[in-house]
Parts: C-alpha cells; structure tokens; sequence
C-alpha cells in the first residue's frame, strides 16, 4: 500500500510538472510582412480563376501576376 502511494504521488507529480513546462502560446505565428513587388497578386488571381471556372477552362500559371508599385503603396498607406 506504501509503494502504491508512493507511485501515485510520483507520477502526479511528474505529470503536472510536464504541464508547467508549457509556454503560454503553443504556436508559432510569424508576424505580418509588409507588403512587397514580389508579393503574387492575388486577388487577380482569384478572379481569373474564378471567371476561367465559370467558363470551363482550367488557368495554369506559368508566371504569377505580380503587384505592381502603385499597389503597394496603397497597402502600405504611403503616398505614390
């Protein structure tokens, strides 16, 4: 009964201190980048795949739209 008791409470114990090791924010999550000219255009994209589906026709992209400068900046809410 004494080494019953005594597993119980050494495994409780081992099993609350494997919970304390945990951090407050199990995830990574990267911070949002700025926007960039490399960035695809998305929203372009989607719409022509939307209207190519509609159509029947199946996009594949060779080369990604790209966002152009004016774009950026209007993300970015900086002037031109």
């Amino acid at each position: 009964m004494n080494a019953s008791l005594r597993m119980a409470v050494l495994l409780s114990a081992v099993g609350l201190s494997a919970c304390a090791g945990m951090e407050a924010k199990s995830t990574y999550v990267p911070e949002p980048r700025s926007p960039s000219i490399m960035d695809a255009d998305e929203e372009y994209m989607a719409y022509v795949e939307r209207v190519a589906r509609r159509r029947g026709l199946e996009v594949v992209w060779v080369n990604l739209p790209r966002k152009s400068a004016a774009q950026i900046a209007q993300e970015s809410g900086q002037p031109k």
